[in-house]
């Protein structure tokens, strides 16, 4: 059996995140509000979702229509607006540098 009892002292709030973007944001830290915000939206999503897309995100992992088909997933099922849009942007740029793998 796997110990992770010590994940519990890794865990911070969606609504701690968002504080701290504000702060960074107010603080002239435009990217790493972003990221906070990001992050905010993802402490909803189960560590296995994660580890899929983290793997979709890597080069030659995902079609784009497999990358574009998570961003309308963490929309849809959690509400993560702004990370679906850095999932789309992500894609843009995959395409530009032929990233995604052959269909």
């Amino acid at each position: 059996m796997k110990d992770e009892r010590w994940t519990d002292d890794f865990q911070i709030s969606p609504d701690t995140l968002r504080r701290q973007a504000s702060a960074a944001q107010a603080a002239g830290f435009t990217q790493l509000a972003e990221n906070l915000c990001r992050a905010a939206e993802l402490a909803a999503v189960p560590k296995e979702a994660l580890l899929r897309i983290y793997e979709a995100l890597r080069p030659g992992r995902s079609t784009q229509a497999e990358l574009l088909a998570v961003a309308d997933a963490l929309e849809r099922d959690y509400s993560a607006w702004q990370t679906a849009a850095f999932i789309r942007e992500a894609a843009a740029e995959y395409a530009r540098r032929r990233l995604f793998r052959p269909k």
